[in-house]
């Protein structure tokens, strides 16, 4: 019997033949294992109406009650690719570049990559990584060139092809890795400022010949808008105007010194400027004169004689009140 794939669009009307059976002989289609109803076929052909995705699998035609199988195909419902996406990098700049690719859209379908690298006149090789399948790596044969490379990548299955084509320079496509190692720690007794340390990324192969600058951003949580600081050269900085108190994020970016593009942020670290430790009292003496001197509110001079209402009737109570108070403002006077 024959047997094999058979891919078509969807949306596709879909014909099937039992193989060399006639049109006008008796014949059982199934799906998957499953009978197919008898309105779907027009004699022995098998009539699939606007297909989905749901509808691939496997298809088979067997000869009237004898259930010989005459003919199966496996149906791949898809679509044709659209155009594909292109990134060419160098992010190990002077060794080389990478490409990668992706489709915008799925399509449900296998799928064949062809890449191209020409560089002036000559085609060079794109040495296909095995993880991940959708890039591949070119070595610069000739640095500083002021010739364009040109990439075109084409993508083709059953249903169709596309193609996209990249042109750039050398150093258009510089762009390193995030710095790694990012660390940020609050500076002792220094209420406003934030010690941070990086590491050029390991990627980058030469930095004393290619050196990296940096981009510095950071806020506290409680903020949405970013501090800046770029930084020409060293692998460290001190955050000076920190809020006191308040958790920071922070991160920092990578450049080559004349060419490229800044890379990605690296992993954001956090970190809370130092802030002093409140003193709690803790001497039995300092805790008891604490206590005295909070519950005493006033206590009158020895040689004070105060009006004692309780042991005095009528108006007498006034008067001496009164003449404790007059005796109390002459003395005052006299020693003015």
């Amino acid at each position: 019997f024959d047997s094999h794939i058979q891919y078509e669009r969807v949306g596709a009307d879909v014909t099937m033949k039992c193989g060399s059976m006639d049109w006008d002989s008796a014949v059982t289609w199934t799906a998957n294992g499953t009978d197919i109803d008898e309105s779907h076929l027009n004699g022995s052909y098998l009539i699939l109406k606007n297909v989905d995705l749901s509808q691939s699998g496997q298809y088979s035609c067997y000869e009237g009650s004898s259930w010989h199988l005459k003919y199966q195909t496996y149906l791949r419902v898809g679509v044709p690719p659209k155009e594909p996406v292109l990134m060419c990098r160098s992010n190990n700049y002077p060794k080389g570049f990478y490409c990668s690719w992706h489709l915008p859209t799925p399509t449900y379908i296998p799928n064949s990559f062809n890449i191209s690298v020409i560089h002036g006149t000559r085609e060079m090789v794109c040495e296909k990584d095995v993880f991940p399948k959708n890039r591949c790596h070119i070595r610069y044969l000739q640095l500083f060139s002021t010739v364009k490379y040109k990439v075109t990548l084409t993508v083709t299955n059953a249903l169709g092809k596309s193609s996209t084509t990249l042109t750039f320079d050398e150093f258009a496509i510089v762009k390193p890795d995030p710095p790694e190692s990012v660390v940020a720690k609050p500076v002792p007794n220094n209420p406003r400022r934030l010690e941070v340390s990086w590491q050029n990324p390991s990627s980058w192969p030469d930095p004393e010949s290619f050196p990296l600058k940096f981009f510095l951003r950071y806020r506290p949580l409680i903020l949405d808008q970013w501090q800046h600081v770029e930084l020409s050269d060293g692998t460290s900085h001190t955050i000076t105007d920190a809020y006191a108190g308040k958790e920071y994020i922070i991160q920092v970016a990578a450049k080559d010194n004349d060419i490229g593009t800044w890379s990605d942020w690296s992993v954001a670290v956090h970190a809370t400027p130092w802030t002093e430790e409140p003193k709690h009292l803790t001497t039995e003496a300092q805790i008891t004169e604490t206590t005295s001197t909070s519950t005493s509110s006033f206590m009158p001079p020895p040689t004070t004689k105060i009006c004692d209402k309780g042991a005095v009737v009528g108006s007498g109570a006034v008067a001496v009140c009164w003449t404790a108070g007059l005796v109390l403002a002459a003395y005052s006077i006299l020693f003015i």
